[in-house]
């Protein structure tokens, strides 16, 4: 069977831990095969005032519509769910955990573009999927690649992001491709996904600016109190401040 690469992202009812999933964009691409799938859900969980800011949906347009788990485009979903196939997302860990509460397990390769992109990218000043869509100037090219999927176009809607997705994850190709040649940049991509990232600098705190090489040499002891008591340090940061102290 074909392989098919499965461009996604979900808006929910906010971002914590009882907050679920609202609505479901995907591109489904595959040899000559291209299907868009984009569905509102009700939920028993309110819309956050913080979460409409962001992507605009209230109350009355998830009115009467079915739940994530009892929607058609789960459902499809859940068909494509095989280890055959390749998920692409900005920021996997949110919306594979929030899928994880629809009960919806991952077998696919993932590749996460926002991992991807600070390996491959790493002096950019964000590496948000807005940033990148202005950086790169995706925006000029976003409305023929809706067009010729029959999308429209929304800023923060989940359809929207997924094409620009679509555009920012033709760009990473490219760059993985330069920078490892002769390594296919799909695999390359899923493998970066799971390697740890190199952090180089402070972008925050006392030691903002700094290396954290010039850190570990001047006030190591500043990064093991880090190490100790940072209850939700990230994992990158931790690798790293691991890596030079060592």
């Amino acid at each position: 069977m074909a392989k098919r690469y499965i461009i996604l992202d979900t808006e929910t009812t906010g971002t914590g831990e009882l907050d679920r999933v609202i609505q479901l964009g995907y591109i489904v691409l595959g040899e000559k095969v291209v299907e868009v799938q984009n569905e509102l859900f009700s939920s028993d969980v309110p819309i956050s005032f913080g979460a409409m800011e962001v992507h605009g949906i209230t109350p009355d347009m998830i009115d009467g519509k079915p739940t994530c788990k009892e929607s058609s485009s789960y459902r499809r979903l859940q068909e494509l769910n095989t280890q055959d196939n390749y998920m692409i997302i900005h920021n996997a860990p949110f919306d594979l955990g929030m899928l994880e509460k629809e009960d919806f397990n991952t077998q696919m390769k993932v590749i996460d573009t926002l991992r991807v992109a600070k390996h491959i990218l790493p002096d950019e000043d964000a590496h948000r999927l807005q940033y990148f869509r202005y950086k790169m100037e995706l925006y000029k090219e976003e409305q023929k690649e809706a067009d010729s999927l029959g999308v429209v176009v929304k800023a923060h809607d989940a359809i929207g992001d997924v094409l620009i997705l679509k555009l920012l994850l033709s760009r990473l190709k490219d760059e993985v491709s330069k920078q490892f040649p002769g390594e296919n940049p799909v695999e390359k991509m899923v493998d970066l996904t799971n390697t740890p990232i190199m952090i180089k600098s402070f972008r925050f705190g006392k030691h903002k600016g700094k290396t954290l090489q010039e850190v570990a040499a001047s006030d190591a002891g500043y990064l093991r109190w880090m190490l100790s008591s940072m209850e939700n340090l990230d994992e990158d940061m931790k690798y790293s401040i691991n890596s030079v102290l060592s």
